[in-house]
């Protein structure tokens, strides 16, 4: 007897949707049976994931949306549940990172990163969690209505790494966000769960690992390789799904032990 999750019929939500793990996450949840709301800056990027998906016999719908920016994200939600419906999944993916030694760090960059990954999530997250919030209030005598939210963190926001410490810090903000959410919203039957990935080949990094200093950081890695996005398939869909209904506030590595 096979076991399987189907979430057809649920909304998901996914920032930073343009590429990467966003992308990633979006053809999942999509084969799961979720209508996804593929949201990010990059539109002809969207637009062309939306393609794929819809080809593949999915439901995608592209939104533009600049987490950066407090107008873009109310906008943008609105819009999606407009268009699509009450938005029951959030994967609230978008991150950036610079490299540099701290003493170089300047006040662009820093504010760079947490404009973006610590900022941008927590209003993206809070936006759709008001939503949540006030469908679970109304909801019917005998029914209730809650929704998974899956903040994309870091094993960088577990671990210190070298040249990427404000990426770090920016990181172990979304944890502890995380847990903070995870705490007020659960008892609305919204469960609030991080994941922290380690290090995932994807576009943005791929041709790094073919030079000296990522062959060099590969054979420091417990297993020595890489993640593919795919790698995280199996983790994202039991967190939005109904099966997850007892894991609120957990933070999970998938980092092939690296944080070990």
């Amino acid at each position: 007897m096979a076991y399987s999750i189907d979430l057809s019929g649920r909304v998901a939500f996914i920032t930073g949707a343009s590429g990467g793990l966003g992308a990633q996450f979006a053809r999942t949840l999509s084969a799961a049976g979720a209508a996804v709301v593929l949201a990010s800056r990059r539109v002809d990027k969207l637009k062309e994931l939306r393609a794929q998906i819809d080809g593949e016999g999915g439901d995608a719908h592209v939104i533009e949306l600049d987490v950066t920016d407090h107008a873009s994200i109310k906008s943008a939600v609105a819009h999606a549940e407009t268009e699509v419906g009450s938005i029951d999944i959030l994967v609230n993916n978008s991150g950036v990172s610079t490299t540099q030694r701290i003493q170089d760090v300047s006040e662009s960059d820093f504010e760079y990163m947490f404009d973006t990954n610590v900022k941008g999530a927590f209003f993206v997250a809070q936006e759709v969690g008001k939503r949540m919030l006030a469908r679970s209030q109304g909801s019917a005598p005998g029914s209730f209505t809650g929704g998974r939210i899956i903040n994309v963190a870091s094993t960088a926001g577990l671990r210190v790494l070298p040249k990427i410490g404000v990426y770090c810090m920016s990181k172990a903000a979304v944890i502890q966000m995380t847990k903070a959410m995870a705490l007020e919203w659960g008892k609305f039957g919204i469960n609030v769960n991080a994941i922290c990935p380690g290090y995932i080949d994807t576009e943005l990094n791929h041709q790094h690992w073919q030079t000296e200093a990522g062959q060099k950081l590969v054979q420091m890695l417990p297993r020595k390789r890489v993640g593919q996005p795919q790698d995280l398939d199996a983790l994202i869909v039991m967190l939005c799904s109904d099966q997850s209904h007892f894991i609120n506030g957990a933070v999970i590595s998938a980092d092939d032990g690296f944080g070990v």
